[in-house]
C-alpha cells in the first residue's frame, strides 16, 4: 500500500479556493486529522456528524435507532450539501458512509478537494474499539463488519482526488502527508 497517490487535477475551479473534504471509514482519523489540518491552514473545521446531530437534536446512534440508516443518510446528504454551499473554504470531515452517496460525491467534486484517509483493517479495529457509539459496529462482529465495509467502500473512496494512508503514530505525521499531497494538487500554496 503506497503512502500517497497522485491527485487527479480539476480544471473548473482553482483547487486553492476549494474546501478540503476528508473521506474514509470510521476510525481512519478524519476528525482528528481534520482539526489539526484546519488549524495549520487557518481554516474553519467542520465535523459533518456533529452538524447532523445538531440539526436532528439527537445523537447519530439515536437517529439510527429511531429512524433507520436511510433517514440518517438522507439528512447527512442534505447537511453536507448545505455546508459545501456556504462557499466558505473549510476543512470538512464526513461520516464514513457519506462518500458512498453519488449526490454527495457530486457536491464534493463541485466545490471541494476530496482526500481519502485510507487505513488498514487492524488500525480501524484498534481505533473503533475505543468508542462504542458507532451504530454499524453495535451488532455482529466488528472485524467482519469493517472487512465488509472495506470491500464495499474502498473502491468508491478510490474516486477521491487524493489518497493518503492513515497510519499509527502521531497524527501530525499524517497531517504532514495530507498537506504535502494538497500542495502537489495545488490546493495549498
Amino acid at each position: 500500500m503506497s503512502t500517497v497517490t497522485d491527485p487527479r487535477p480539476r480544471q473548473d475551479l482553482d483547487p486553492a479556493e476549494r474546501s478540503i473534504v476528508l473521506v474514509g471509514l470510521m476510525g481512519a482519523g478524519k476528525s482528528c486529522i481534520g482539526r489539526k489540518l484546519a488549524q495549520r491552514l487557518g481554516l474553519r473545521f467542520v465535523d459533518a456528524d456533529s452538524e447532523i446531530e445538531a440539526a436532528a437534536g439527537c445523537s447519530i446512534p439515536e437517529i439510527f435507532e429511531r429512524h433507520g440508516e436511510a433517514a440518517f443518510r438522507d439528512g447527512e446528504r442534505r447537511v453536507i450539501a448545505r455546508l459545501l454551499e456556504s462557499h466558505d473554504r473549510q476543512v470538512l470531515a464526513t461520516g464514513g458512509g457519506a462518500f458512498m452517496d453519488a449526490g454527495t460525491r457530486r457536491a464534493i467534486a463541485g466545490t471541494g478537494v476530496s482526500v481519502w484517509l485510507r487505513a488498514d483493517l487492524e488500525l480501524l479495529l484498534r481505533r473503533t474499539s475505543r468508542r462504542s457509539k458507532r451504530p454499524l459496529l453495535r451488532r455482529g462482529n466488528p472485524r467482519e463488519t469493517l472487512s465488509r465495509l472495506i470491500g464495499e467502500r474502498y473502491p468508491v473512496y478510490a474516486e477521491a482526488d487524493i489518497t493518503v494512508d492513515s497510519v499509527d503514530g502521531p497524527p501530525d505525521e499524517t497531517v504532514d502527508r495530507v498537506l504535502e499531497a494538497l500542495k502537489r494538487h495545488g490546493a495549498v500554496r
